[in-house]
C-alpha cells in the first residue's frame, strides 16, 4: 500500500479537455471578433456590399452592446486599414487626458496599488474607478473617420447602426459569461447608481436560469443613445443633444471631461509604423505610444535568432529573452515611470476583417479595465473608460498626469506584406490583454511567418508570456523540455491556459493568400468569440 500520510497535493486543475476553436475560410470576407454577434454584425454588412472599413464599424457598434465589459462607446482605441495597392494607414483614436484634468486631484497615499498597473496607489482610487478616471472617450470619432475615410459609401448610418440598435434593444445575454464578467467588477459597480441598477439587479450580478435559455439583460439608455448617433449623425456625440447629455453627466458626477474636450475630439489617419520582420515581411504597426516602438526592438532582436525546423526550447527561450530585453527597455524610457511595474490584466476587445477585395482592417479598441471607470452615465446609458490608470500619478514622471496629455498603452493591430511591397497585406490581427498583447502579436506572427502555420495551427499552438523583464509565464501544454529550459533563464510560472484565470492575451487574425483565400480564427478559450465567413 503506497504511503499517504505525507501525501502533497498536484497543482490544481481547473478544467479537464482539449478545447479547439473552429476558424473560417472564404472568398467574400472574413470577420473575426471576441463577440461571435458582432462578427456576425460584421458578416452582414460586408454580404450587403459594404467592404472591410463599414464592417468594422458596424461591428465596433455591436461591441458596445455585445461585449460592454471590453469595449464601447465610452473607450478609446487604435486602427489599421490596408487597402490593396495602397500603404497602410493608422487610425488613431487613442487615449488623451481632458483639458482640465487637474493633477493635484489625485494625491498619492504613500503606499503602491497593486491593479492593473503597479503604481503608487492614489487617495480613494479615483484614478481607477468613478469620474476622476475618465479620459476623453474618442472611439465614436474614431469609428466615424473609418466610416468616412475609408468605407465604402454604399452602407449608410441606419445600415451600420441597425444591428446594433437590434442588439441593444434585445439587451445583454444573461448566461454564465456575462454572470462571470459582471461578477469580476461588481464591488465597484454598486458604487454607482446607474451601473448597479442595470448590472446589479436586487444588488447581485445577473444569473442565467439554471436549465432553459438565458435572458437578456436592458442596458440602460444605451439603445436610445445609438437610435440618436444615427439619426442625427455620429458627431452627435460631440457637438449635439448627446454631447449636452454626456457633459450634463459630467459636470453632475465632477468629472473633468468638458464640452470643449468633446467638440475638439478628432480621430487622425496617419502612416504606419513599419517593422522589418527578418527581411523576408514589413509589420505595419500603429505606432506612437503604443506596443509598436517595443516591438520594433523584439523583432530586430529576435532577427539574429535562428529558426529550428519546429518549435523547440531554444526558440521558446530565445523569445522570451528578446521579450524580457524589450520590456526593459519600455519601462524605463518610454512613458512609464522608472520603478512602476504594471500588471497584465485589461479587458480590451480585438476585431479583425478582411473583405472580397482583400482590405484588411484591424481595430483594438477599450475601455481599459474591466467595464472601465465602472460608471454608466444615466442621460445616455454610455459606459465610459478609466483611461486616466495610464497614467503615473506621481507628478513630474515621464508618463505624469498633465492637460491633454497621451499616454502610454499596449495596443497592438498589424497588418503584414512580403517585403518590399508595402501595398499588398497577407496577414492582419491583434490581441487584447494589456501587456499581455505584445508577447501574444509576437508568436502569432512567428508561428505564422517563420514556421508556416496557418491562423488555426497557430491559433492552437501553446505560448508564453513575457510581460515584463524579470518572468515568463508559460502554458503547462509547453511539456517538460520547453518548460525545464524556461526555467533555466529566470522565474517561471507554469499556469494553464483558461477562461479565468485569464493568463494570455486573446488574439484573433485572418490570413489572405496569393488567389483571394482567406482564413480567420479567434482565441481557442474565449467562449464567446468567433470568426466567421461572409457567404458566397
Amino acid at each position: 500500500m503506497p504511503e499517504l500520510s505525507a501525501y502533497v497535493p498536484p497543482p490544481h486543475t481547473s478544467q479537464h479537455w482539449n478545447l479547439t476553436k473552429p476558424g473560417a475560410s472564404g472568398r467574400r470576407g472574413i470577420v473575426a471578433s471576441q463577440s461571435r454577434a458582432a462578427a456576425e454584425v460584421g458578416v452582414a454588412v460586408l454580404e450587403a456590399g459594404g467592404n472591410a472599413a463599414d464592417a468594422a464599424v458596424a461591428a465596433a457598434f455591436a461591441l458596445a452592446t455585445a461585449e460592454p465589459w471590453n469595449s464601447g462607446l465610452g473607450g478609446i482605441g487604435f486602427a489599421i486599414v490596408h487597402k490593396p495597392g495602397a500603404a497602410p494607414k493608422v487610425v488613431d483614436f487613442g487615449p488623451v487626458a481632458p483639458a482640465g484634468v487637474d493633477p493635484s486631484a489625485y494625491p498619492l497615499t504613500g503606499k503602491w496599488k497593486q491593479d492593473l498597473f503597479a503604481w503608487p496607489e492614489v487617495v480613494g482610487d479615483v484614478n481607477i474607478h468613478g469620474p476622476l478616471s475618465f479620459v476623453i472617450p474618442s472611439s465614436v470619432a474614431g469609428y466615424d473617420l473609418l466610416r468616412t475615410e475609408f468605407g465604402s459609401g454604399r452602407i449608410g448610418l441606419d445600415a451600420l447602426l441597425g444591428p446594433a440598435i437590434a442588439l441593444a434593444r434585445r439587451g445583454l445575454a444573461q448566461d454564465w459569461f456575462t454572470t462571470l464578467k459582471v461578477s469580476a467588477s461588481a464591488k465597484v459597480l454598486r458604487l454607482y447608481k446607474e451601473s448597479a441598477r442595470i448590472y446589479l439587479p436586487d444588488g447581485l450580478p445577473p444569473n442565467p436560469p439554471y436549465q432553459g435559455k438565458p435572458g437578456f439583460l436592458q442596458q440602460g439608455a444605451l439603445a436610445e443613445t445609438l437610435t440618436r448617433l444615427r439619426d442625427h449623425g455620429l458627431r452627435d456625440f460631440y457637438e449635439g443633444g448627446l454631447a449636452a447629455d454626456l457633459v450634463a453627466d459630467f459636470q453632475a458626477m465632477g468629472s473633468a471631461v468638458g464640452a470643449a474636450d468633446l467638440a475638439g475630439c478628432r480621430a487622425v489617419v496617419r502612416d504606419a509604423m513599419p517593422i522589418d520582420w527578418r527581411g523576408t515581411h514589413t509589420i505595419h504597426t500603429a505606432g506612437g505610444l503604443t506596443a509598436a516602438p517595443t516591438m520594433a526592438a523584439v523583432a530586430k532582436e529576435m532577427a539574429g535568432m535562428p529558426t529550428p525546423a519546429g518549435l523547440d526550447a531554444a526558440w521558446y527561450r530565445g523569445f522570451a529573452r528578446a521579450m524580457r530585453g524589450g520590456y526593459a527597455d519600455r519601462l524605463a524610457g518610454l512613458g512609464a515611470g522608472e520603478g512602476a511595474k504594471e500588471t497584465a490584466e485589461t479587458c480590451t476587445t480585438h476585431l479583425t476583417v478582411c473583405d472580397g477585395d482583400g482590405m484588411m482592417v484591424t481595430v483594438t479598441t477599450t475601455l481599459l479595465s474591466s467595464m472601465g471607470s465602472r460608471v454608466v452615465l444615466p442621460r445616455t446609458g454610455v459606459l465610459m473608460n478609466n483611461g486616466m490608470m495610464w497614467f503615473d500619478p506621481q507628478p513630474g514622471s515621464a508618463n505624469a498626469i498633465r492637460p491633454g496629455a497621451r499616454p502610454l498603452c499596449n495596443m497592438s493591430p498589424v497588418t503584414v506584406t512580403r517585403a518590399g511591397d508595402d501595398t499588398n497585406p497577407i496577414l492582419a490581427g491583434g490581441a487584447s490583454g494589456g501587456r499581455r498583447i505584445l508577447a501574444s502579436v509576437m508568436q502569432m506572427l512567428a508561428f505564422q511567418l517563420d514556421f508556416g502555420m496557418g491562423p488555426e495551427e497557430a491559433a492552437h499552438t501553446p505560448r508564453i508570456d513575457v510581460s515584463g523583464p524579470d518572468s515568463v509565464t508559460a502554458d503547462r501544454r509547453l511539456g517538460d523540455e520547453v518548460l525545464g529550459g524556461l526555467a533555466q533563464d529566470g522565474e517561471l510560472e507554469v499556469v494553464e491556459h483558461a477562461v479565468l484565470p485569464v493568463n494570455f492575451a486573446c488574439p484573433n487574425f485572418i490570413a489572405r493568400d496569393a488567389n483571394g483565400a482567406a482564413t480567420g480564427i479567434t482565441d481557442v478559450l474565449s467562449p464567446w468569440s468567433a470568426a466567421l465567413a461572409a457567404r458566397a
